[in-house]
């Protein structure tokens, strides 16, 4: 490598990066799975009027809801955003956009974004408002809607372990929407809580080659929010 893929901060691994009016991919399901030292950095970056994808936007103090509360947020393009008051706020006050997108299909639009793949038809959202406006055919006597795939100007994720060449391993249901949103991201930024040298993984074990990493930041300690605590009686 000519140059090393490790900054040693997350604010440094955005600083030249972030600019007003980008779209983000941004990993994670609920709290889990989430960059958290990477969207606090964000929202310290100020950057503003941006178009977050994400499948949903945390919760009002944690997440993607601390970006809500400084307005820097002007659409989100998600599946679920049932835990969040300040976005409900924002969306009924007609301060927010949203784009609401069935979660599978959130999932293809990134993968196919990040294959080159510039649209694709699905059965999902047929007769529903999810397919207002969009083009439909028919295949074998069914109907389906094209939907167009998603890209993002920089990808912000979250993975257990990385080498130096940004190779990484996600720990079960952290995986989520991060690899999808690292392969659909011009620069993708990975927040991981080890990093080794190169050669140190298991080929085998790897999820997400380095092709699709620009840049890691190490943060070993994450505060690893529970949403919702279920305990017995």
């Amino acid at each position: 490598m000519s140059q090393s893929k490790l900054y040693e901060s997350a604010e440094s691994a955005l600083k030249d990066i972030i600019k007003d009016g980008q779209t983000l991919a941004i990993g994670g399901f609920g709290l889990c799975g989430i960059p958290e030292a990477l969207i606090l950095a964000l929202r310290d970056s100020g950057a503003k009027e941006l178009t977050c994808i994400s499948n949903n936007a945390g919760v009002d103090d944690f997440g993607l809801g601390l970006l809500l509360q400084t307005r820097q947020i002007k659409k989100m393009i998600s599946s679920y955003v049932g835990e969040n008051k300040e976005f409900e706020r924002q969306f009924l006050g007609g301060e927010l956009e949203v784009e609401l997108t069935p979660q599978g299909t959130l999932a293809e639009k990134l993968r196919a974004g990040g294959a080159g793949i510039p649209a694709f038809y699905t059965a999902t959202g047929v007769g529903t408002q999810v397919a207002e406006g969009k083009e439909t055919r028919e295949f074998d006597g069914r109907t389906y809607i094209l939907e167009n795939s998603l890209t993002a100007d920089v990808a912000l994720v979250k993975a257990q372990k990385a080498d130096k060449a940004g190779n990484l391993i996600f720990n079960k249901t952290a995986r989520n929407f991060n690899p999808d949103c690292a392969m659909a991201g011009k620069i993708t930024v990975a927040e991981v809580e080890e990093i080794v040298e190169i050669g140190e993984l298991d080929a085998d074990e790897i999820h997400l080659p380095g092709i699709f990493v620009q840049r890691l930041v190490l943060n070993s300690t994450p505060e690893k929010r529970i949403e919702k605590i279920t305990v017995k009686k």
